[in-house]
């Protein structure tokens, strides 16, 4: 009844739980890691649309989506329309969907009036996404927040915006910029703003679980549900969610497996990254992989302290064993 097939412009997913794009977490591995667990579609961290416009090096690094299962989406963000309608014509040559970020909170975004600054110039983000979507081969897709604050919540009107402007979908987040993730998302928006638009809507905030899932589509009438953080140390919530959704029994992630996720993991990390790098970023999923376990804190520890794979996996493999 919920799960489904959904189409975003002229590009069909396989299922309408996405994974969604997280700065400095959905690299290449992790993504390669939900596509195995059954995310319908992933997405890029946020690539800045200046950083491709001045040809950095270190933006374009973020672009390999070869190993990608397809449909795969990248992000972009800015507000500068001269950079954003490059980035969109550039990766639009390789790219399935080219989402536009008009929700990140964080400071160092903000600052530079991107990400959800720009929810507080609707004209702005109206050229932006007309912009995009005329430089863009492919379908585009936006992702905003509630608004900047309580005092201002455009969430309603910036999606029937976005629909007249051409975007092919809309994922919504729950929150404002000033909420940052405190709180609780709120779904009655969510709700809303499904009625104001016919175009796919996207639910994304406080699904932490199969259950919340599940209620996400039963309150709000959503087409497709985003999954953030929770992937984070458990990709296999995509797997979970959609055998929720079809009634079908549920797998227990044994400690073998998850160690074979793990190991997985690292390896894809290594194999685009480098050791070095690969095994210093790898902490971080790790820290979510291990959570809850038995002296996770004592390993947490240990494992901060390793830089060799090696080493790492032996370490991993001693204590799931």
């Amino acid at each position: 009844m919920y799960l489904k097939k959904i189409k975003i412009g002229n590009v069909e997913l396989r299922n309408n739980i996405l994974l969604a794009p997280m700065a400095g977490i959905t690299d290449l591995p992790f993504r390669v890691m939900c596509e195995k667990y059954g995310a319908g579609l992933t997405c890029t961290e946020m690539i800045s649309s200046k950083g491709l416009f001045y040809n950095d090096e270190k933006t374009k690094l973020l672009l390999n989506i070869e190993k990608d299962k397809k449909p795969v989406a990248v992000q972009i963000f800015g507000s500068d329309i001269k950079a954003l309608k490059y980035a969109s014509e550039y990766v639009s040559a390789f790219a399935n969907i080219v989402d536009i970020n008009f929700g990140c909170p964080a400071p160092k975004i903000v600052k530079n009036g991107d990400g959800s600054s720009i929810l507080r110039n609707l004209e702005l983000l109206e050229e932006i996404a007309k912009e995009v979507v005329k430089s863009s081969k492919v379908p585009v897709t936006a992702k905003i927040r509630k608004g900047w604050d309580n005092n201002n919540i455009v969430a309603i009107e910036v999606a029937k915006i976005l629909e007249k402007s051409g975007i092919s979908a809309i994922t919504i987040h729950g929150r404002t910029r000033s909420e940052f993730y405190s709180g609780n998302a709120d779904w009655e928006i969510i709700k809303k703003i499904k009625k104001s638009v016919n175009i796919p809507v996207i639910g994304n905030g406080d699904i932490k679980s199969k259950e919340d899932a599940k209620r996400m589509f039963m309150q709000t009438g959503v087409d497709g549900i985003m999954i953030g953080r929770a992937a984070i140390g458990k990709p296999w919530i995509f797997e979970e969610i959609i055998n929720y959704l079809s009634e079908k029994e549920q797998r227990v992630i044994s400690n073998d497996e998850k160690l074979s996720i793990i190991l997985e993991h690292i390896k894809l990390a290594v194999e685009e990254k480098g050791e070095k790098i690969a095994i210093k970023e790898m902490r971080k999923h790790l820290a979510y992989y291990i959570r809850n376990g038995k002296d996770a804190s004592k390993l947490r520890e240990k494992i901060n302290k390793i830089e060799e794979r090696v080493e790492l996996e032996n370490c991993l493999k001693q204590y799931f064993n």
